[in-house]
């Protein structure tokens, strides 16, 4: 385990109902797209890597799908497994996965990526698992952003937050560009073939208090620090929040975020 893994996995320890309350929607957007490109259909053996509160799991399975799905946070685990009874839900953390060389007709890995410390690590064992002929999809965010995805760093920036030392990144030998091109090129260099990357951007809705009641309540990375900082410093983050959410608003007063991300594919041979 790498120190950005150690550091991954408090942020998200008993997060799961927070992060369904709030990211999980957003996240869920481009699953149809990402299950299209990993060919689930009837009968395939899938296996859904990463799966939070198991929506990429649960549309396999309306599919017709034998799923599998792994997350490495218990609490993410535990909601899954009674949101999506039908599949087999499992505690397991990339990128070490406990299952035999092709075992999954499909792989997909919805926004994981962004969450390990090992992305070349991870996609060999994604492609490992996966039989030959069969196909991995994964989706990350891209660099740069949409519009909507800064807003709530904008008013943390605004209210004075920095990123503190002790939040490491990706060690550079490990990071790619989160573009189109660097995506691709770390899937063929992991040994995929016929890989395609697509940019995706939509406007995601929600209401401002939604939207900022994912950080409020400690979701993911930027959670984590807002909440690290003073009572004083968090109202006027969120001062500023409400002051620049206007940029957003609509005449119905929901707020209409714009975001980017990357969906990648590839086959195994």
């Amino acid at each position: 385990m790498t120190v950005f893994d150690e550091s991954e996995r408090p942020i998200w320890a008993g997060r799961a109902q927070a992060y369904a309350d709030t990211f999980a929607r957003l996240c869920a957007h481009p699953v149809p797209l990402l299950l299209d490109a990993a060919a689930v259909a009837d009968g395939a053996r899938v296996l859904d890597v990463g799966t939070g509160t198991g929506a990429a799991a649960a549309a396999a399975c309306a599919r017709g799908a034998k799923v599998t799905a792994v997350d490495a946070e218990p609490s993410m685990v535990r909601l899954a497994e009674r949101s999506v009874p039908e599949a087999d839900v499992r505690l397991a953390a990339l990128p070490d996965l406990p299952f035999a060389d092709g075992e999954f007709d499909a792989v997909v890995a919805n926004f994981v990526l962004n969450h390990v410390g090992r992305p070349r690590a991870t996609v060999a064992e994604l492609r490992r698992v996966t039989r030959v002929g069969g196909r991995l999809a994964l989706t990350i965010w891209a660099a740069p952003p949409g519009a909507g995805q800064t807003l709530i760093g904008r008013a943390m920036q605004a209210a004075g937050v920095t990123r503190p030392d002790h939040l490491p990144s990706l060690d550079s030998h490990e990071d790619f560009p989160r573009t189109t091109d660097g995506l691709t090129g770390l899937l063929r260099a992991g040994g995929l073939r016929e890989v395609r990357c697509e940019l995706l951007t939509w406007e995601h809705r929600a209401t401002a208090e939604e939207w900022w009641a994912g950080p409020a309540s400690g979701v993911a990375c930027i959670g984590h620090l807002l909440t690290s900082q003073t009572p004083h410093v968090i109202a006027e983050a969120k001062r500023q929040y409400d002051l620049l959410s206007g940029e957003f608003a609509g005449p119905d007063g929901m707020l209409s975020l714009p975001h980017a991300a990357l969906l990648a594919h590839g086959r195994v041979e």
